[in-house]
């Protein structure tokens, strides 16, 4: 031990200029955990002001803070590489949910984003911003950091550019191809909002109006982004049974783009295709082997989230909500959609039918009105409603206008462990930041938004071994940090951004459930974000220090010639 000391020293010694202090926080005697996949070797944190000064055996140093981290992992601040907090953090500024697993930073912009918005995409967010409390005072990216620099976050937030943000901004919510000069400006708006700091552009490409963009499309959006050094970010447009023409489109794009592509939630949906993950890990080693940078995250989970009304047939979305509504009124269309849902099962099955029908779907309504049926089956809703389950689905969607939201049990177990030990994987929890006493805390959850990443470290490192705990560390930090460009974080690195989890590797993991989600996870003892301490043993302190992370196309407005 002795030996593992003074060569810590003298990695100090020799990285950080001999630093000293004294510090604004110590952090003595934990297991470092540097993010870079190597063995962990016990020493000292020393921070000053936003930045990690000094990483190694700092005997006799001061600090304004000094915290004992003896018998406790010190790691990198656990990146979300798909979360949904970009207005949670307007609504309440704890991002609760997250900062008590770990995640310091959150990647979000799946199709949709903050950006660019129109006045009328700000009208269509009325009733959600009425009911949380916060307002869509920007239109453009730049707007948006300003907004949330001025609300404050516990955590910090980049996001990519959507493809179906930019599309309704252009085209709108019909289904057709956009014109040559409508695809223009789709692209100078991709070109703008990545000057601006976005990560790249990303694709929602199983929702309304994200799959009527043709594959020529989304290649355009792509370059534009790549001309910025973005990359690109999928929801690819099937995760079941035509999971390789999904693939095969991924890597149409990262070929013809020349782009980096990361798949978001990668999973196997559909009892008929369960199994499968083996042959799609392959197929994406083989695309890496042939040249294409291909990569994926996934969260811990067996079942998805999303709206109710995506298990509506794509055609029935054409026009936007309320064309949907009107074909929903229309008896015969009514019917048409019902005999479509309950049809023999297929391979190819979304959403209710790959769950099973009614009895594999969790309601997670909107309004106030309709909260006794929160975290319920749709088979049982119907059952206190005495309907048809699929009645009571279209009368769900009808009544919230689409905005009830849908927990789906999708995948197997085997094929999440294959996922998750794949060494080219990281980590997400896609779902907002909550807390049980917030202004999202009467609404119903997915257990991920709580639990991803302490569900990792306890139950997959932990109790099953299934990968090191270094190696999952890795997964959760340096790796997604250098995936998006996020420079200065997720490694435990002189000069490097003060983001750092302190957590109990004996005691953390998950408590949410689907029957009981807003619960934290337990073991994170200590969450600095940017050199400030946002949690101590489970509470959150009044530190605010997020910040909205830029891209590495960001050109700073001075240099725009704005």
């Amino acid at each position: 031990m002795e030996k593992l000391r003074f060569v810590a020293a003298l990695l100090v010694i020799a990285v950080a200029g001999c630093d000293h202090g004294p510090y604004d926080v110590l952090l003595t005697g934990g297991w470092i955990v540097d993010g870079s996949g190597n063995p962990r070797w016990q020493g000292d944190v020393g921070i000053r002001g936003d930045r990690i000064v000094a990483v190694g055996y700092l005997p006799g140093a001061r600090a304004r803070d000094t915290v004992d981290a003896r018998g406790l992992v010190v790691a990198p601040g656990f990146i979300d590489m798909l979360g949904q907090s970009e207005t949670n953090a307007l609504a309440d500024s704890r991002v609760l949910s997250k900062v008590t697993q770990g995640i310091t930073t959150e990647v979000t912009g799946e199709g949709g984003s903050v950006a660019p918005l129109t006045d009328q995409l700000v009208v269509d967010d009325s009733d959600v911003m009425k009911k949380y409390g916060y307002r869509e005072d920007w239109r453009d990216l730049d707007g948006y950091f300003a907004v949330l620099a001025g609300s404050g976050s516990t955590v910090n937030i980049a996001t990519f550019v959507g493809a179906t943000q930019v599309r309704l901004a252009v085209v709108g919510k019909e289904d057709r191809r956009a014109t040559p000069a409508e695809l223009a400006h789709m692209t100078a708006l991709v070109d703008t909002m990545m000057r601006q700091g976005a990560l790249g552009v990303s694709t929602a490409l199983e929702y309304a109006p994200a799959f009527y963009a043709p594959t020529e499309e989304l290649v355009a959006l792509a370059r534009a982004a790549r001309r910025h050094g973005g990359i690109y970010a999928t929801h690819m447009r099937n995760e079941g049974g035509a999971i390789d023409s999904a693939l095969d489109e991924v890597f149409r794009i990262a070929a013809e783009a020349k782009i980096p592509a990361e798949i978001w939630h990668l999973k196997i949906a559909g009892r008929l295709n369960w199994g499968r993950m083996p042959h799609v890990i392959a197929r994406i080693d083989s695309a890496r082997a042939a040249g294409l940078d291909v990569t994926a995250d996934l969260y811990p989970y067996l079942a998805g989230a999303t709206s109710l009304d995506a298990s509506i047939p794509a055609w029935a979305h054409s026009g936007g909500v309320d064309s949907m509504l009107q074909r929903l009124a229309d008896p015969a269309t009514r019917a048409r959609i019902r005999a479509e849902l309950v049809a023999s099962p297929r391979s190819t099955d979304r959403f209710i039918r790959a769950a099973g029908g009614p009895g594999g779907v969790i309601v997670l309504p909107f309004a106030d009105s309709l909260k006794q049926y929160t975290g319920k089956r749709l088979s049982e809703v119907a059952a206190l409603r005495h309907e048809d389950p699929y009645e009571t689905l279209f009368k769900l969607v009808t009544a919230e206008r689409a905005r009830t939201g849908a927990i789906y049990f999708l995948m197997s177990e085997p094929d999440v462990r294959v996922a998750l030990q794949t060494w080219w994987t990281g980590f997400d929890t896609d779902f907002g930041g909550v807390a049980p006493d917030g202004p999202f805390g009467r609404d119903g959850a997915h257990p991920r938004t709580y639990g991803s990443f302490a569900r990792i470290m306890g139950r997959y490192v932990r109790d099953e071994k299934l990968m090191p705990l270094e190696f999952a560390v890795r997964k959760a930090t340096s790796l997604p940090a250098q995936r998006v460009g996020l420079t200065g974080r997720g490694l435990l690195k002189p000069g490097f951004f003060a983001d750092i989890t302190v957590f109990d590797p004996a005691t953390i993991i998950d408590r949410a459930t689907f029957e009981n989600p807003h619960q934290p996870s337990a073991g994170i003892a200590y969450v600095f974000v940017n050199g400030q301490k946002v949690l101590d043993h489970g509470k959150v302190t009044r530190a605010r220090p997020g910040r909205g992370l830029r891209g590495p196309g960001y050109v700073p407005r001075t240099r725009r010639g704005e």
